[in-house]
């Protein structure tokens, strides 16, 4: 039962910084969300269908992480999630004071920039597995559940 809730719980930080955190931000701070989103997109029709995928793929792939249903696959999409928003939202690159060496609000970016790039391998890694052949497995059937919270006897986490 150890194995069950240790399970769980690092799902749950996993998944943490969407829901609820980043789902609830959408909710209750809406209109600056779009106005985010308008940054990298000019149209603001666009900036707000951004934003709503945004939320139904934090709340939902989420909760498909938590439950371990097409988990890999959910993991999967929300690597990709992280990806693009560090290429759309933290453009370091961009930054006029970008420097690795004293105050720079760009390093802060980067710092950004390179979490969401963490969380993405956090989430492939539960989406292929820690071996090669986790790849293998995951393109020849996406949509099946890792089975996290399955208690096997064979002793070796399987």
């Amino acid at each position: 039962m150890l194995s069950v809730f240790v399970t769980f719980a690092v799902r749950s930080l996993l998944v943490a910084l969407f829901l609820p955190f980043s789902a609830l931000d959408k909710i209750l701070n809406f209109r600056q969300a779009v106005g985010q989103a308008g940054q990298a997109v000019r149209s603001n029709l666009l900036a707000t269908i951004l934003i709503l995928c945004g939320f139904g793929v934090e709340v939902f792939m989420s909760l498909a992480i938590l439950a371990g249903v097409a988990d890999r696959l959910a993991a999967f999409i929300l690597a990709g999630y992280c990806i693009v928003t560090a290429l759309l939202w933290k453009q370091f690159w961009r930054a006029s004071d970008f420097r690795l060496k004293g105050e720079s609000g760009g390093r802060d970016v980067f710092w950004d920039f390179l979490k969401n790039l963490a969380l993405a391998g956090g989430f492939l890694l539960l989406a292929f597995g820690a071996d090669a052949s986790g790849v293998r497995r995951f393109l020849g059937n996406p949509l099946a559940s890792s089975h996290p919270y399955a208690i096997s006897d064979a002793g070796d986490g399987r």
